[in-house]
């Protein structure tokens, strides 16, 4: 936790919302003037393209059926947990980039599915702020989310997961149904043990939950909408919260326990900006009235 160097950490698996999620923050900090620090978890992964296909293979031979990026094994979560603690500390950290495809990796001179070097955050940023699988993630004595400042989970229903996962990895990545099924059944204990304990520590949760039958998702044919999902948003603590002026905004919504809202799904863009905004705000002006003291 820090004052002079906040840390937010959005944590949601790929096809979570996390689209939504990048762009209501960038959102926040360019109306708001905040100088943030991008940090995407992939550039935390412990292998490279090839290299985990390598030691995927490697683990199988050796009876592990379930390594995958869910794990502490595919990641290195100290060193994640060092970029929060000495950013919080000290404004510095260091960091890399994971070049997804060849646009990313274009400009590196580099092949897609690779790391850049290792560098240091530039100075003068006014936050760090990562997106990605594990920013709350806890093992053994490493504990990523201790020193996040606001801890954001973005997580659809499992089934929906799951259909978003089929969809995208059979029309955008050539997959077979068994292929996509395979790695489901793979990172499962992972998902268990290491992805879903995260949800539990968050300041605020954003859980994406259809309105339409998904009870089958491996012959699911569409991907539900957002029309066709509600939001389910909790916060952790509802002190300092004004309920009533996000129902009056997020119209159709409505309050299901004492800490949560239920939004329309088309609504959660702008439930977050309703929501981030103020807090956003308070670490700055907390970090502009501890510079001043």
């Amino acid at each position: 936790m820090s004052i002079q160097h906040p840390v937010i950490a959005v944590t949601g698996s790929s096809g979570a919302g996390t689209t939504t999620v990048m762009t209501s923050f960038v959102n926040i900090f360019r109306r708001e003037g905040v100088n943030a620090q991008m940090v995407e978890g992939d550039s935390f992964h412990l292998y490279d393209r090839l290299e985990m296909r390598a030691a995927m293979k490697k683990a199988e031979g050796e009876g592990n059926r379930h390594f995958s990026h869910f794990g502490p094994e595919a990641n290195l979560f100290r060193e994640l947990e060092a970029l929060f603690r000495d950013y919080g500390q000290t404004g510095k950290g260091r960091f890399r980039k994971y070049l997804h495809d060849e646009g990313e990796a274009a400009p590196y001179q580099q092949q897609p599915g690779t790391f850049t070097p290792w560098e240091e955050v530039p100075p003068n940023s006014d936050l760090l702020f990562y997106e990605g699988l594990h920013g709350a993630a806890v093992d053994g004595d490493i504990d990523v989310g201790k020193h996040a400042d606001l801890l954001v989970g973005v997580v659809p229903t499992l089934n929906l997961e799951w259909i978003q996962k089929l969809h995208r990895d059979k029309s955008m990545r050539g997959y077979t149904q068994e292929a996509v099924t395979e790695t489901i059944l793979r990172r499962m204990p992972d998902y268990v043990s290491h992805i879903c304990p995260q949800f539990s520590r968050t300041h605020v949760n954003f859980q994406r939950v259809p309105i339409v039958d998904t009870s089958n998702p491996f012959i699911a044919r569409y991907i539900p909408t957002a029309d066709e999902s509600f939001i389910v948003i909790r916060f952790a603590s509802p002190r300092g919260i004004d309920f009533p002026y996000l129902l009056s905004m997020l119209h159709d919504s409505f309050m299901s326990r004492a800490n949560t809202i239920v939004a329309p799904g088309g609504k959660m863009g702008l439930a977050m900006e309703l929501i981030f905004t103020p807090l956003i705000l308070q670490l700055m002006d907390r970090k502009r009235r501890s510079g001043s003291a």
